[in-house]
């Protein structure tokens, strides 16, 4: 499970784990909401929480839990630590085990990255653009992933941390 704030490489990093890691797939709550956008855009709440878009994901979560045996790379921000719990009980109690990387990346580079970004704006419903993303996520009080809550936590302050924790996750779906 990735937890990070927009920009900061969550799927950028969950597409190179899965290029390394065999048999996985990634869940991605950008793609559903994508999805909901080009073909459901009457359905989605305009204001609300975006129930569809959870609901959407729970089902494939449950699907590839219940019909697969590929380990799952969950990238979206899972900054909340209430979903975020309940997800990582989810896969526990399933028999998995839990990985929780979290993307702490300075802000100036964030807010590089938010400037420079050419990324398709069309996932948001509630901002206009990923600077109001991210001034949205430095408001919301968001509790940091703890080494309590998964098996296994890692934490990606810079570039060079990317490769070596894809290894080091690698490696333990090796234990198995």
């Amino acid at each position: 499970m990735t937890v990070g704030k927009t920009h900061s490489g969550k799927t950028t990093f969950a597409k190179l784990l899965e290029k390394h890691l065999a048999n996985s797939v990634i869940i991605d709550q950008d793609n559903h909401a994508e999805f909901l956008a080009t073909h459901y855009i009457n359905l989605l709440p305009k204001t609300a929480s975006n129930k569809l878009k959870y609901g959407l994901t729970q089902m494939i979560v449950d699907y590839a839990v219940k019909e697969s045996d590929c380990h799952l790379i969950l990238c979206n921000s899972n900054r909340n630590i209430n979903g975020r719990t309940r997800f990582l009980e989810y896969y526990k109690s399933s028999g998995f085990k839990t990985v929780v990387v979290y993307f702490d990346i300075p802000e100036e580079i964030l807010k590089d990255r938010v400037t420079a970004s050419e990324r398709s704006t069309s996932i948001l419903r509630t901002a206009s653009n990923f600077d109001e993303v991210l001034i949205r996520q430095n408001l919301a009080e968001v509790v940091e992933p703890t080494k309590e809550e998964a098996d296994y936590l890692f934490v990606i302050k810079k570039q060079q941390d990317v490769q070596i924790i894809v290894g080091e996750i690698v490696k333990l779906a090796q234990l198995k």
